[in-house]
């Protein structure tokens, strides 16, 4: 089994008949998980590792930085449902994944990222590429798992993909020495079941069944007094699977339905009662809604300080597997899912009067595309990649990648979301440069779809290089570059709040040869109806790259604070 040869002169012990090489293990286990994909760089501290997948059917994503490997898995979990997988070496390729990770970790992507670290016995003693890994993720991971031996390499594996079954999701750090990998370990270690006492030394903790019980008895309780209720959904409705289940409930019942960023397209947004995104950025509708409910039900979400924003003084129900994000007046430690399973006998007040009230507040925002200016205004060329890509979209066979900048905001009042996991952002940490290495991700996770990465012309230059990993697979992604020389949305407060600008004028590169360079066919436009019919052409030739010149002098909406 696995790629280990006992002539391997790395390993200096013996191999007997029942034992396989630990990394050759782990990767046996992540085929028995039904990993497909992982994303990663190699170095020397995970080689063991690397050996073992190159005789495995997990296909390896060579990205060409970690950074990348972290968002690609990201993109991949997110327009898939799935976990990602993502790989680095100790030291320097373990630090490049945190950006990635710290993304994952502010919108509970469930990830599972794996580092290669120095032998055991030079841990600590400053060697070359020695650093504590583990105290560095801590903090923006679930759980981190320090593998000391190939034993505890094995049920920290087995821990991560419990921990994602029950519910719980976001990053998984498993952190595994070099010397480690490459000891044996008994194959039956892998098809045995965890036991009670290795769950409690790894501090795993799950729902109380009994706890949940009594505390649904009084949710249901207090809906079915509710004369004005309102279900805010969050992303944990996808990663439940319960999406299906959402929209079941939200229909018998006649409640609408709110949603926070992350899970937008849990309820299709020209659902008559989808009210669309709570919060700072949130539709009129929905922000009404969120102030004159008297029970608002929050599925499977964070409460962020953003989509607090659009909520009012009615009594909160806040279900979620994850007890520290909790901050309802009546709190449910538990699973989305098994939640509204259990609603079957409940009986609200009909809402008809309720939702006439919402619905005479508009459910759209009040953005002027139709401008034939020259320089190009962004929105009308964000309404133009949207207007191109609608047949896509209809078929379900589209999902649009987007970045960090003013782009972004154009794009997220323009995009009518109709599933979930199509329309991917960073949303909670929002770094520049998601946007390209977690199309790479959606790509390998919908092969049949195509993907199209909305990016200004600052973050595109952040991770650029992933240009080569679209080129090497031949990608299905049309990027267009949003491109206003300069790091727009910065300057805009500049302008705003300081004196004067300073530092935000991008002084760019040509990206049509730098796309060039990477074999990938490019154009550049900068007119009104010129970007609808670049984006047509790119869909004809995939990989594509547009370079959209735009007004480097118009601003966004600012979003108004809901008194």
């Amino acid at each position: 089994m696995g790629g280990f040869n006992k002539t391997n002169l790395q390993y200096k012990g013996s191999m007997k008949n029942n034992e396989m090489r630990c990394a050759d293990a782990l990767v046996v286990l992540l085929e028995k998980n039904g990993v497909k994909h992982v994303f990663g760089h190699p170095g020397e501290q995970i080689l063991p590792f690397y050996d073992a997948l190159r005789t495995s059917k997990v296909q390896h994503v060579l990205m060409r930085h970690e950074q990348g490997a972290a968002h690609a898995a990201d993109g991949y979990a997110r327009s898939s449902g799935s976990m990602g997988v993502c790989l680095a070496t100790a030291g320097p390729g373990a630090l490049n994944l945190t950006m990635g990770v710290a993304t994952a970790y502010k919108d509970s992507v469930p990830l599972l990222v794996i580092t290669g670290d120095v032998p055991r016995k030079l841990r600590g003693k400053n060697v070359f590429q020695d650093i504590n890994t583990c105290k560095v993720l801590e903090p923006i991971t679930l759980q981190t798992f320090d593998a000391k031996n190939p034993e505890e390499a094995i049920n920290g594996l087995k821990i991560a993909f419990k921990i994602f079954e029950n519910g719980l999701t976001g990053p998984i750090h498993l952190n595994l020495p070099k010397d480690v990998l490459e000891e044996p370990v008994d194959l039956t270690s892998i098809e045995e079941d965890l036991k009670e006492d290795v769950m409690e030394n790894f501090n795993v903790m799950f729902p109380d069944e009994k706890a949940v019980s009594a505390c649904v008895a009084d949710a249901f309780e207090l809906l079915e007094s509710s004369k004005r209720p309102l279900i805010l959904a969050g992303a944990g409705v996808i990663w439940a699977g319960a999406v299906s289940s959402l929209r079941n409930f939200a229909e018998k019942h006649g409640i609408p339905v709110a949603t926070t960023y992350p899970a937008r397209g849990v309820m299709p947004e020209d659902h008559p009662l989808c009210l669309g995104m709570m919060g700072t950025r949130g539709t009129e509708a929905s922000n009404f809604a969120g102030k004159n409910c008297d029970t608002l039900l929050a599925l499977g979400c964070r409460l962020s300080e953003r989509t607090l924003h659009g909520i009012g003084k009615g009594k909160v129900i806040h279900v979620n597997t994850d007890d520290s994000v909790l901050k309802g007046d009546l709190n449910i430690h538990g699973n989305v899912s098994e939640f509204l399973e259990a609603s079957s006998t409940l009986k609200i007040h009909d809402t008809d009067e309720w939702i006439s009230r919402i619905l005479e507040h508009p459910k759209d925002y009040p953005v002027q595309t139709d401008q034939n200016d020259v320089p190009l205004k962004p929105q009308r060329a964000v309404k133009e990649i949207m207007d191109a890509s609608y047949d896509l979209n209809a078929s379900g066979n589209l999902i649009m990648v987007n970045d960090a900048g003013t782009h972004t905001t154009w794009v997220t009042l323009l995009k009518k979301v109709k599933e979930p996991g199509t329309l991917l952002f960073s949303g909670g940490f929002g770094p520049m440069g998601y946007g390209v290495p977690a199309a790479v991700g959606a790509a390998f996770a919908n092969p049949h779809k195509t993907v199209v990465v909305v990016v200004g012309d600052g973050g595109f230059q952040m991770t650029l290089q992933e240009l080569a990993t679209i080129s090497q697979h031949n990608l299905k992604v049309v990027i267009c570059i949003i491109n206003n020389s300069s790091l727009g949305i910065i300057k805009q407060w500049q302008k705003l709040h300081y004196e004067g600008l300073y530092e935000v004028e991008l002084e760019n590169p040509d990206f049509l040869e730098i796309a060039k360079a990477y074999r990938i066919d490019s154009e550049r436009v900068d007119s009104p109806g010129e970007v609808f019919k670049a984006v047509k052409r790119g869909f004809k030739e995939m990989p594509h790259l547009i370079e959209v010149i735009v007004d480097a002098e118009e601003g966004i909406p600012l979003p108004e604070v809901i008194k």
